[in-house]
């Protein structure tokens, strides 16, 4: 028992630090950060400052990475009759912030 519960920790702290690609490059447009994120799987939450376009748009932060797993049981060959629970994300969210001053 103590195997199965060491392989699922294992990987949720791979999991997790996986999950770190959540930052803005100085060579990024708004929307391509904002594409990117969503690309990796992120519902992404923007505030702004301003009301210029978003091509007029500074990212000024990424925070906030925040992902929800839940444990469901890996249904793979070769247990021979054990169970094994792994993480699965379910869903994973991203704040962005822009200053869209003229």
């Amino acid at each position: 028992m103590r195997m199965k519960w060491s392989l699922a920790a294992a990987a949720a702290v791979l999991g997790v630090i996986g999950a770190s690609s959540a930052v803005a490059s100085a060579e990024e447009t708004a929307q391509q950060v904002i594409d990117r994120l969503q690309s990796e799987g992120y519902t992404v939450t923007i505030d702004r400052i301003g009301t210029a376009p978003l091509e007029q748009c500074i990212v000024t932060n990424v925070r906030n990475p925040h992902q929800v797993s839940q444990l469901v049981p890996y249904p793979g060959p070769g247990l021979g009759g054990d169970r094994i629970l792994l993480p699965t994300i379910t869903s994973q969210t991203v704040s962005v912030s822009l200053d869209c001053q003229r």
